[in-house]
């Protein structure tokens, strides 16, 4: 009886697994493929390198660190002066280090070779793995140079800043900084994706510059330097771009009024800044707001498909992990037929979301050398992309947490705050049905947008029934042109599946075309995840979309 009393420990823990540290989250069969194919494989070494990084005990610390200790508002300093900024735990400025030091910020713009913009999205796959937040000023960064680049004077000046690989944080001059970041000020509280009802007023102020007066709903991150921002001026909706510190060192007005308390992303601060009398720049013509944004807004929307690509690679990897060294009626869970099938289902829905991002990609990267096909492509399919692989990030993630029982609902584990961030894409730059209703927009204005899509489809037909038929029936969906509107997101929905198919037809081993195309396409599995036909290659499938360890 004392020796009961006094035992130290109920019994011994076992069956868990063991920390999934040490591996390079770049290993992946589909990103490294993509990488090759669409034009970056002088990438490959560096990255390996920012993988290995994800792959550590560090990296995974400071993403912890910098979602459970958030982004503070001080609008006044201690004497009273007001001050407008936002303190970050130290972990949100290393993740920020690393990842500007990698060049995914706008470091693409500035470099010639070919495959600039595939290899940014390869490591922003990557380190989308390790935390979603820290990428917001970089994605915004990055999609703000071509905007910047319709007015060549201001591009000038801050385009070799903005491409920097150095993450200089703190307000000061911009043009004393070694690197900027840029953010964006487009939506307001009446409006929101509407943003031709904008009540933000600009007057020109007859020296150059304007003078803004309004209140935005949601900018990130309050921190960076420049902001692209839409008011209206006397020509109508206007582009400016709006420094948080003059060049003559004092502050701009940018006062913040709050910060957003949001379901997720939450290492990153999203403020409402109200604007009074506040210095701008004409980005563009006078009246050709939305035009100046439109390929900001196509490349804010390809990093959307990025992010989401990532968030759910993030997920799988935790399960597959989990599941290969966790055990219930003496077997591991991932030699259990119905575990199995889950796992290769989003084994499946990974790889075509990855293979997509990265052929968006590319479309961005010949379409800056010329290409105008690529910018057709584009055009189109990153809408498509940005509907489809951000709506099915949520339920992923989900099935991805469940595989890991109640063992992934807890904090500790990472799944939940990779479910809270999984929504964010699909809500970013247009919600779905926005992106749905911008694909048919595309389809009215751009005919050559739609024979771009149609070619790359075509290349694949032949290989699968499944696929051939799909096609045919997508083009008569298009030619019945009733209820366009209403019946917007089963075609946009269609359109992915097909061009994913497409793809993976093209460049995937047959097995995992073949039960993609089976699946998706052809109808032989449930609405669910797990729920693939009998006969489906479930350890192959694993075995290509296991981590390594």
């Amino acid at each position: 009886m004392t020796d009961f009393l006094v035992s130290p420990a109920t019994h011994e823990v076992s069956n868990q697994p063991p920390p999934l540290v040490g591996h390079d989250v770049a290993d992946d069969a589909a990103l490294l493929a993509g990488v090759v194919r669409e034009g970056a494989s002088w990438y490959l070494p560096e990255l390996h390198e920012l993988g290995q990084w994800a792959g550590t005990a560090e990296a995974q610390t400071w993403a912890d660190e910098a979602n459970r200790n958030e982004p503070v508002l001080r609008t006044h300093d201690r004497y009273g002066n007001r001050i407008d900024e936002v303190d970050f735990h130290p972990s949100w400025h290393r993740l920020m280090e690393v990842s500007v030091g990698a060049g995914l910020g706008a470091t693409p713009w500035a470099d010639d070779r070919s495959g600039a913009h595939v290899a940014r999205a390869a490591g922003v796959f990557v380190a989308g793995q390790v935390e979603a937040g820290h990428l917001c000023p970089l994605v915004m960064t990055y999609a703000a140079v071509p905007a910047l680049r319709a007015t060549p004077s201001l591009a000038d000046v801050y385009e070799p800043l903005l491409t920097s690989r150095v993450y200089d944080f703190g307000l000061r001059v911009p043009t004393t900084k070694r690197g900027l970041l840029a953010g964006m000020g487009m939506t307001e509280k009446q409006g929101g994706s509407d943003v031709r009802s904008n009540t933000t007023v600009a007057k020109d102020a007859g020296d150059g510059t304007w003078r803004l007066r309004g209140h935005k709903w949601f900018t990130s991150a309050p921190m960076n330097d420049v902001f692209l921002v839409l008011a209206q001026a006397p020509g109508g909706l206007s582009c400016f771009l709006v420094p948080r510190v003059l060049p003559d060192g004092t502050r701009n007005t940018f006062r913040i009024q709050r910060l957003k308390d949001k379901l997720g992303n939450r290492s990153n601060a999203s403020s409402e800044p109200e604007f009074d009398d506040t210095v701008a720049w004409l980005v563009g013509p006078e009246g050709r707001g939305v035009r100046t944004i439109i390929e900001m807004v196509s490349l804010t929307r390809l990093d959307n498909v990025i992010g989401s690509a990532a968030g759910m690679r993030a997920a799988l990897v935790q399960a597959v992990h989990h599941t290969r060294y966790r055990s219930a009626f003496g077997r591991l869970l991932i030699d259990q037929p119905l575990m199995g099938n889950v796992l290769a289902d989003l084994a499946l829905e990974s790889e075509a979301a990855t293979t997509l991002a990265l052929r968006l990609a590319g479309a961005v990267d010949r379409a800056q050398l010329g290409n105008d096909q690529e910018k057709a492509f584009g055009r189109l399919a990153t809408a498509i992309g940005k509907y489809w692989v951000c709506k099915r990030q949520p339920a992923f993630v989900a099935e991805a947490l469940e595989c890991l029982g109640g063992n992934g609902y807890v904090e500790d584990s990472g799944m939940p705050r990779l479910y809270r961030e999984a929504p964010l894409n699909g809500i970013w730059e247009g919600s779905g049905n926005v992106n749905a209703l911008d694909v048919l927009r595309a389809l009215g204005r751009s005919p050559e947008a739609f024979a771009a899509y149609a070619e790359e489809v075509e290349q694949s037909l032949g290989a699968d029934s499944r696929l051939d038929a799909a096609w045919a029936a997508l083009r008569g969906e298009l030619a019945d042109t009733h209820e366009w509107e209403y019946r917007a997101r089963r075609l946009v929905e269609r359109f992915a599946l097909v061009l994913q198919g497409a793809l993976l037809v093209r460049h995937a081993p047959e097995e995992v075309a073949s039960a993609f195309c089976g699946s998706r396409l052809g109808g032989e599995s449930g609405y669910a995840f797990g729920t693939l036909p009998r006969g489906t290659p479930i350890e192959s499938l694993l075995e290509r979309a296991a981590p390594a360890t």
